[in-house]
């Protein structure tokens, strides 16, 4: 998507009226585009060109990248050090902050750190527990949670303030998201958290896996119920979505990951395929086809975990971008190689 206002390809655009930073994601979901995002899985390692190859398996495919931030509570290459290589090169960027790891002070620096390397997407999240991950004799720090990290974000942007109440000089214009999962119960209480919040300040959300259609319509028809889905704070939904495996591999997720409904019907289709990893992809892509349809629904965020190499071909297969080509480094004179040939 090539807009008529940007200064330089990859760079900062324009604030419109209406929007809160100058990023991509968020020109793309306020044209009312399908949106789509992923996430990088962070190297343990502090070479940069492994997260710039591992950035570049995206490239046309999606519209901003999760930086997760010590997913599943374990060690890797921050969230921060992540983004901070990819905007370099002009990356949309999603920076995940955990509230596990910091208190307030170090995340409100952060929030401004981010934002003065050019992220203009923040994903608020309380995060796992350390005794999930391989540090479990950590301690935990959870000074906030999510919805106190969205309050504290939204001042520091709309009232140039830090929570102490001392003023900021240069605000960070970022888009603030928060995650949601609407398959866990209690089912109805899920769209009131939500609501809650949109009203701390998330402007977006991702959502845990999506392998459960009916569930996520029921959902979305409450979510919109709410009012959550009009007026100038509406909130763009973007339901999770991720190729597994197997079956062996998607029984043990249900298993032993918490928050992820896999329904039985799943398993057994994947059971019943000679290639099972290929029919996890082709699931992935009817599920976004499906997605897609429902009423409300902003994007998709993929999810496909030691599975990255595939996302391109999903999300083509898919065929939810209608031909538009997402911003990645030398895009412009690809098209314009690509105009000349033809």
């Amino acid at each position: 998507m090539i807009f008529d206002d940007e200064p330089t390809p990859g760079e900062g655009l324009p604030i419109l009226p209406g929007h809160v930073s100058p990023g991509r994601l968020e020109r793309v979901l306020r044209a009312g585009k399908f949106a789509v995002t992923s996430e990088i899985d962070p190297p343990d390692s502090a070479d940069p060109d492994e997260v710039f190859k591992r950035a570049a398996i995206f490239d046309g495919y999606v519209d901003a990248i999760n930086a997760t931030d010590g997913s599943g509570a374990n060690c890797h290459m921050s969230s921060v050090g992540v983004c901070s290589l990819l905007t370099r090169r002009g990356y949309a960027m999603v920076m995940q902050i955990s509230c596990r790891d910091r208190n307030r002070i170090a995340i409100q620096g952060e929030i401004l750190g981010g934002a003065a390397m050019g992220v203009a997407n923040i994903m608020c999240l309380t995060g796992d527990g350390v005794q999930a991950g391989d540090h479990p004799q950590a301690k935990p720090v959870f000074d906030l949670d999510s919805m106190s990290l969205l309050e504290i974000a939204r001042a520091m942007r709309d009232e140039h303030r830090f929570q102490s109440g001392r003023k900021l000089d240069t605000p960070p214009r970022v888009f603030l998201g928060a995650a949601e999962n609407p398959f866990a119960p209690p089912f109805d209480w899920r769209p009131h958290r939500l609501a809650k919040k949109v009203a701390a300040g998330a402007q977006f959300i991702q959502t845990q896996y999506c392998y459960d259609i009916p569930r996520l319509k029921i959902f979305m028809a409450q979510v919109r119920d709410l009012g959550l889905l009009e007026g100038p704070n509406r909130v763009f939904i973007m339901p999770g979505v991720g190729p597994l495996a197997s079956a062996k591999s998607a029984t043990w997720i249900r298993e032993h990951v918490p928050g992820v409904h896999i329904p039985d019907s799943v398993i057994k289709r994947l059971a019943g395929a000679e290639k099972q990893k290929a029919e996890g992809r082709k699931l992935c892509i009817d599920l976004i086809q499906e997605i897609r349809e429902i009423e409300g629904v902003s994007g998709v965020h993929v999810m496909a975990y030691r599975q990255e190499e595939a996302v391109a071909e999903i999300i083509q297969s898919s065929g939810v971008l209608e031909g538009r080509v997402p911003w990645y480094p030398g895009r412009d004179r690809q098209l314009l190689r690509e105009a000349m040939e033809a």
